[in-house]
């Protein structure tokens, strides 16, 4: 029997189909290569990227040359880039901004081909900082407003390469997920006066039937009304709307329950694609009350539809708490 849910943040409907016959056709990973002497994100190949704009590096060495174990460049195609000035046009009834903003690249591993279930923990670690270290970098530029980290693992799921690398973009606009989010958290605590990520937190450690992992700081959830399978959310304990705010044994505790979650993900679903973003506060809006970050994992085995792009509602085939009980069970 299938049901209709909706999601408690942003009021978004999806189906829960629950129909075999629309459960998503898993098929094994193509082997991956370990190296790749024309991948421009490889040590040596250091000189087929841009200047890097930060690294960290457990040798000496000049900013350019290897020894790194994370790197940030540039991305070579901007869509968006800092040089511009701020100008709001309009023509008519038509608002346009000009495409202020940055694009640069998360070189997350020097080893080419990795994928981050296969990752030591410390190398997750220095991933998440840098992340901290490039929004707190740009949030000094008073005309960006968010600072959006994502990442696209394989080529249905974006990824144009497969060394591991993830993605930042600095926008002068807060995006709409985004806005949805914050508007649905405003409106829960203003009624309840408690925080709604904080409240599923706590109905998910009550009920359990969507609990995927959990460590000292961090829970790993199915969420309740998932757009795709397999979607989870990794959120903080500690309420805490902003990332950069995140502490060092929280950090150390989220690559923990990271490469646990990734490691069943590619377990169970035979190394996927998918996709992940960190939603937090935007740079320049106080909602440390009632917003609080997390970041959203998205396995992609199914294929979005007409029918999704047309109506905005998603069919999953597959029940979050199904869902949760298969990666519990995957060692």
């Amino acid at each position: 029997m299938s049901e209709l849910r909706k999601d408690p943040v942003v009021d978004r409907w999806v189906i829960i189909a629950n129909d075999p016959v629309r459960s998503p056709a898993i098929s094994p990973a193509p082997p991956v290569a370990t190296s790749d002497r024309n991948c421009p994100f490889c040590p040596g190949s250091e000189h087929l990227c841009p200047p890097q704009i930060m690294a960290i590096r457990s040798q000496t060495h000049s900013p350019n040359d290897p020894g790194w174990s994370v790197r940030v460049v540039p991305n070579r195609a901007p869509v968006l880039v800092v040089e511009e000035d701020l100008r709001r046009m309009g023509e008519g009834l038509y608002d346009k901004i000009t495409g202020i903003g940055a694009n640069e690249v998360i070189i997350e591993s020097p080893q080419h081909g990795i994928r981050q279930s296969q990752m030591e923990e410390s190398a997750l670690e220095n991933v998440f900082w840098t992340y901290r270290d490039r929004i707190l970098d740009l949030k000094r530029d008073m005309r960006l407003r968010y600072v959006l980290i994502y990442r696209n693992q394989g080529e249905s799921a974006g990824g144009r390469l497969e060394h591991p690398y993830s993605l930042l973009t600095a926008l002068p606009i807060i995006p709409t997920a985004l806005t949805e989010e914050l508007e649905g958290a405003r409106k829960h605590f203003e009624y309840k006066e408690r925080c709604i990520y904080c409240d599923i937190i706590s109905q998910a450690l009550h009920e359990n039937s969507r609990v995927v992992a959990e460590t000292k700081h961090f829970l790993a959830i199915e969420a309740f009304a998932p757009r795709l399978p397999f979607e989870t959310w990794i959120l903080p304990k500690r309420h805490n709307a902003r990332y950069v705010n995140i502490e060092p044994g929280e950090v150390h505790d989220l690559a923990i329950i990271f490469r646990d979650v990734m490691g069943r993900i590619d377990a169970a679903l035979l190394y996927p694609p998918y996709n992940y973003t960190i939603h937090a506060a935007p740079l320049d809006m106080e909602c440390e009350e009632y917003y609080h970050w997390h970041m959203e994992i998205l396995p992609r085995i199914t294929t979005i539809t007409g029918f999704e792009l047309s109506s905005g509602l998603f069919i999953n085939a597959t029940a979050p708490e199904e869902a949760a009980d298969f990666l519990r069970d995957t060692p």
